[in-house]
């Protein structure tokens, strides 16, 4: 595949990710996708994603995902984003508490056949966890 057509796919998981479309990640993640930076509970493929955003989407219904750069080659795409949003819905089992967060990350993404096969990544819960106020990291 061409690093046009694995960003196409990244941009419909991002669309996805962004706007809650989660039919989309059909589309764009393979059904034994492995993403080696799993989010507690986390399987494997399209339902994985899904469970992620879900819960996303639930604690900061406002979550902004946006683009600071990316690197591409013909089989990767490797990117840092800034995630914003407001905490109103239980995150990690931590009830909304009204703050904002901004947090930044990278991924790489690696593709095959027109869909993401593989994700490593560093997603800042951590950042998340100290902007909401949490007080002890939740038991995986």
């Amino acid at each position: 595949m061409s690093k046009q057509d694995n960003q196409a796919v990244l941009g419909k998981f991002a669309e996805a990710a962004g706007t809650g479309k989660f039919e989309l990640f059909d589309e764009v993640v393979a059904a034994d996708s492995v993403d080696h930076d799993p989010a507690p509970g986390q399987v494997a493929g399209p339902d994985g994603y899904r469970l992620v955003f879900t819960e996303l989407h639930t604690a900061f219904p406002d979550i902004k995902i946006e683009l600071a750069t990316a690197v591409a080659d013909e089989d990767s795409i490797a990117f840092a984003y800034t995630l914003t949003g407001t905490h109103t819905g239980p995150y990690l089992g931590i009830p909304g508490t009204g703050k904002s967060v901004k947090v930044r990350g990278l991924q790489i993404s690696k593709f095959k056949d027109g869909k993401m096969v593989e994700r490593w990544g560093s997603s800042d819960q951590l950042g998340i966890l100290q902007q909401i106020g949490a007080t002890e990291l939740p038991k995986a």
